[in-house]
């Protein structure tokens, strides 16, 4: 099952750059907009508007407000997106395309994700 957000959700996802180490998504939405399932690797976000969502993953449920101008570290994951607020999302993804080196190496991390 293919769950680039770039094929899932074409409507909202494009490619805005891409080399062998990144790839750097945008991503629009308007209020009451839903995502379909989709996946990130590791990824830096950066957001260029403030807004409200819903993110559903692993059968739970999680509000989050967004302030325009944050930078946050996303570890790998699966969701859908919902927004649930009365303003756009836009949104910067920088994917990284290596895996953690802790992760090449077959190596089980102990305590908190970095």
């Amino acid at each position: 099952m293919d769950l680039d957000p770039v094929s899932t959700n074409p409507d909202l996802y494009r490619v805005v750059m891409e080399n062998d180490r990144v790839r750097v998504l945008e991503y629009r939405d308007r209020s009451r907009d839903q995502t379909i399932e989709h996946a990130h690797p590791d990824s830096v976000m950066v957001t260029l508007s403030s807004f409200k969502r819903r993110l559903h993953a692993n059968g739970r449920e999680t509000d989050v407000n967004l302030e325009s101008g944050a930078v946050r570290w996303l570890a790998a994951q699966s969701h859908i997106g919902e927004n649930i607020g009365e303003t756009e999302s836009h949104v910067i993804f920088v994917e990284l395309k290596q895996p953690r080196p802790d992760l090449l190496s077959g190596a089980v991390p102990i305590g908190p994700s970095a």
